[in-house]
């Protein structure tokens, strides 16, 4: 039986090229009805290239008998059941590495943003109030301390960029990593109230829901800000919403969001705030590399090669 490919995400132009050359491919994501197009194919399919957004269910498993495996495009997986499609002989993979450039850049672009008040002050000189009166003074990176969240290949990346920038860098993970040189707090909240930053990019999920709360805000307090290059189910957003409005907390910047791609009205109104749509990873460059890993993992399972990036349970 030739190879049949769901393409549930888009892979570029030149992705779509390339996974033509390993079978027949389905366009679910191009489909104007989805429904349709899976009621045609899905018992053919062999092989699934999706991400954690799309995600991807053992419902659509089940109307798979011929599925053999499963290729995320992304770090993160939650909304792949990856231990049920296991049992099943099907594995999953990921596309780590490729992207812990792009997604650091953005985390501490971000940072130099809302410490320098980049997008206010842009539109000010914009609209004429530089001619008025003197711009406010900003926040600098230079002396502040940031605590990260999952010291992880992205979060060691953010990391090595933040400490030539004079930040002293500490972070909260499950467990202390001998190798590494930076202060490592067992306790988030106690790592709150010793920073000035919480950079979140930590995986998503259950174990991390809410991991940022209303107690962690109150800890970080109203000079502090919180940055979320993770998912958005790490934070608490009505609590963030809150705790900005109260001045609880200082300011946040924001790549993520519990809904999206519908942040909460609140947060756009607000000037402390930097929101981004969810580009960590959008660049040209890192997008084509996570294609290319996507289509490069299929085609090792095809050949029988070993999974360089299988996710386990």
């Amino acid at each position: 039986m030739s190879e049949e490919i769901l393409i549930m995400r888009p892979l570029s132009p030149l992705g779509l090229e390339a996974a033509d050359k390993l079978g027949t491919v389905h366009n679910y994501f191009g489909a104007e009805d989805k429904a349709a197009l899976l009621d045609q194919v899905a018992d053919r399919i062999t092989y699934v290239a999706t991400d954690a957004g799309v995600g991807f269910t053992m419902a659509m498993a089940d109307r798979m008998p011929n599925l053999k495996f499963i290729s995320n495009y992304g770090v993160g997986y939650d909304g792949i059941p990856i231990a049920e499609l296991l049992e099943r002989g099907i594995p999953v993979t990921n596309t780590p590495g490729v992207l812990n450039d792009a997604v650091a850049e953005l985390a501490v672009g971000m940072m130099l943003a809302l410490a320098r008040d980049i997008p206010r002050i842009d539109a000010g000189v914009r609209a004429g109030e530089w001619k008025k009166s003197e711009i406010r003074l900003t926040g600098q990176l230079a002396g502040s301390k940031a605590g990260i969240i999952g010291l992880g290949r992205i979060g060691k990346e953010i990391a090595s960029r933040l400490i030539p920038m004079k930040v002293d860098v500490s972070y909260h993970g499950r467990s202390e990593q001998a190798d590494s040189p930076y202060t490592y707090y067992a306790d988030l909240t106690e790592m709150a109230r010793n920073v000035d930053w919480i950079i979140c990019i930590t995986p998503g999920g259950a174990g991390t829901k809410h991991i940022v709360n209303k107690d962690v805000l109150e800890a970080l307090g109203p000079s502090g800000a919180v940055v979320n290059v993770a998912r958005g189910s790490v934070i608490a957003e009505q609590a963030l919403v809150d705790a900005l409005k109260s001045g609880a907390v200082g300011g946040a910047a924001l790549d993520v969001f519990e809904a999206e791609p519908n942040p909460h009205p609140d947060l756009l109104s607000m000037d402390n705030v930097v929101l981004q749509a969810h580009q960590g990873s959008a660049t040209v460059a890192t997008r084509t590399a996570m294609a290319q890993l996507v289509l490069d993992n299929i085609a090792d399972h095809m050949a029988g090669r070993p999974l360089k990036t299988q996710v386990m349970p």
